[in-house]
């Protein structure tokens, strides 16, 4: 025990670049690796587009058989669609391995990350980037300024700044969720079914809480909280006179639940002992 405290005493302390170099080596890899296929990479990115384009014509039906929402508008509605689009694409680009967690854990294949001198965490979710997020990137951002215009929400230096904190808290929440689904493959065989659960419940995010009962509203507010990719982050932009406390807090909270699901994620981590599950 004194031998490895030694050792960790003599390791040179790392500047605040350190991270970022390493993952952007590992990433360019992964990027080089897939860009070698570029046919691969624009069919996959193009049927991203015709996803979300299929769900955008889905969510134009529905208003052209009401004017109306509980009262919220067609451009209000689609700013929380625009608005959770885009909340959910750093979560694809940046942390789309969580979706192969359970074959590496399951396979014992995950043993490997165990011993590298660097956050396990990190070399872990740095190894993939998912480029074809980009497509909905570009997408969402193009809803987003189309109905930011026709509601009228100011350009100023506040609703930029708003819009930043908002969104950024927006993506670490569904981050985190994402995040803590995948961990349950420490513990759980069949974990890919609470992964695709929780990750289908984003269709939800993209609308109004107040549109939900009660029970729905406590659920996607304390329990899944799925209102907070969307409808909090977005009331002091779209709808400031109904922002309340829990808007306020959607920054504390979304650095809340990625810190938990981070630890949970790296004590799962801990607790595996490379045999597979």
């Amino acid at each position: 025990m004194s031998d490895i405290v030694t050792k960790t005493k003599e390791r040179p302390k790392r500047g605040l670049l350190f991270y970022p170099k390493i993952y952007l080596m590992i990433a360019s890899q992964d990027i080089k690796s897939k860009m070698s296929y570029r046919s691969d990479f624009w069919i996959s990115t193009i049927g991203m587009i015709a996803t979300n384009v299929s769900g955008f014509i889905g969510f134009w039906l529905i208003f052209q058989s009401f004017q109306t929402i509980n009262g919220w508008t067609y451009y209000e509605m689609l700013f929380l669609y625009a608005f959770s689009l885009l909340a959910l694409t750093p979560g694809q680009i940046f942390f789309d391995n969580n979706w192969s967690l359970r074959q590496y854990v399951y396979s014992g294949d995950f043993v490997k990350y165990c011993f590298r001198p660097i956050n396990l965490f990190f070399y872990f979710m740095s190894e993939v980037i998912d480029a074809k997020g980009i497509g909905q990137l570009a997408f969402s951002i193009v809803l987003l300024v189309w109905s930011w215009i026709e509601i009228g929400i100011p350009v100023t230096f506040a609703s930029i700044v708003i819009f930043l904190c908002a969104i950024f808290s927006a993506s670490l929440i569904m981050i985190a969720i994402m995040t803590a689904a995948s961990a349950s493959c420490f513990w759980i065989m069949n974990s890919g079914y609470l992964m695709v659960y929780m990750f289908a419940m984003k269709d939800y995010a993209k609308y109004p809480i107040t549109i939900f009962s009660g029970v729905f509203r406590i659920i996607f507010t304390f329990i899944i909280p799925i209102a907070y990719i969307a409808y909090y982050p977005s009331l002091l932009l779209i709808r400031p006179l109904e922002a309340d406390i829990l808007t306020f807090l959607t920054p504390v909270i979304s650095v809340a639940l990625f810190f938990g699901a981070y630890r949970l994620w790296m004590y799962g981590a801990s607790k595996y002992s490379g045999t597979g599950s």
